[in-house]
């Protein structure tokens, strides 16, 4: 596949008068064109610094970052503000124009760049219809909901025709059936104009809810990458367990120290696989976590067993769920 967004050996040091901070380390990634990209990492992990460097918003201090091959830090002034109307950016709280009216949001980043009045209202009304806002149109952002005030600030990303939209935290200040919509908006608006989507989130359901690919940022390192399913079904970092598992308490009463983690599919749903591995084994066994995922349409189940303190009965549990060509992952630590 295409690569629109390279990212190489990006580090971004902040100096500050008593301090210095490095908000990101060594960070080596490809995007490519069409994605609907996932960043994720807890708050301060450094994920906003990283996607404030793809437009330059923020210039690191080492690496370089190539849009459809073109170095970013090699251009004029001139070539950065030309490239970034192909880089269009939403923001947790919306960055309205509070004294102007929705249409004249919209229009405004057509304005600044000389458009014609009757040219930038034609094009702000197409894109309210994209939005589904059109009867919003002489409303002020006072008058909007949140997730309405986030679509005015797509509408208005999308003005310039921009081939990567990149969207910091921008569910975050919704509610959870707001946040849907705006992230079906999201993916409807991926598959019709064939945007490159990144997503910066703290958010793991956001991520499994629309994006095709994740990385994880940790402490201002890469810590994983890849396609989601993949990360969701085999994390292999600690940062990325923590996300997946969401649940960062260890169970102190406990007395077994083996535990497993299983993911279902929608090919292992129909057999109480559980239940007929109790029966089979005639030991009991203790749920401590289960839930399922929606990843890009397409039901994930993940199930935490504690699993009977006898070694030989614990290896043969492992052994009938890895018959049935379930996912099994021994968990390290996870109750003490």
């Amino acid at each position: 596949m295409e690569t629109i967004i390279q990212i190489q050996n990006v580090g971004k040091t902040f100096e500050g008068k008593d301090s210095t901070v490095e908000a990101l380390k060594d960070i080596n990634l490809d995007i490519h064109k069409g994605d609907i990209y996932g960043i994720i990492g807890m708050s301060g992990a450094g994920k906003s610094t990283l996607v404030r460097c793809l437009n330059f918003l923020e210039k690191p201090t080492t690496g370089t970052v190539c849009i459809e091959g073109n170095d970013l830090s090699k251009m004029t002034d001139g070539e950065l503000r030309k490239a970034r109307t192909e880089i269009a950016m939403i923001f947790q709280h919306f960055n309205l124009l509070m004294q102007r009216t929705v249409l004249d949001n919209i229009c405004f980043p057509l304005e600044i760049t000389g458009h014609k009045k009757k040219e930038a209202r034609q094009r702000a009304k197409e894109l309210l219809e994209i939005v589904d806002l059109s009867e919003k149109a002489a409303a002020y952002p006072a008058q909007l909901s949140g997730g309405q005030k986030q679509r005015v600030a797509i509408a208005r990303a999308l003005a310039m025709n921009p081939k990567i939209l990149l969207c910091d935290e921008a569910t975050s200040a919704l509610d959870p059936t707001t946040t849907k919509s705006i992230l079906k908006l999201l993916k409807e608006i991926n598959q019709q104009y064939g945007i490159t989507i990144v997503i910066i989130t703290h958010e793991m359901t956001v991520v499994q809810e629309i994006c095709s690919h994740v990385a994880i940022i940790d402490y201002g390192s890469l810590a994983e990458s890849g396609t989601v399913e993949e990360v969701f079904s085999r994390p292999q970092t600690q940062a990325a367990k923590k996300l997946v598992f969401q649940d960062e308490h260890q169970y102190t009463e406990m007395k077994g120290k083996r535990c497993i983690r299983i993911v279902f599919t929608e090919n292992s749903s129909f057999e109480p696989v559980i239940g007929n591995m109790v029966l089979e084994c005639k030991a009991p066994v203790n749920i401590l976590l289960a839930d399922t995922q929606d990843i890009n349409g397409i039901a994930h189940g993940q199930m935490v067993l504690q699993l009977p303190e006898g070694e030989q009965i614990a290896d043969r549990m492992i052994h009938y769920l890895e018959e049935r060509k379930l996912t099994v992952e021994e968990l390290d630590n996870y109750v003490g």
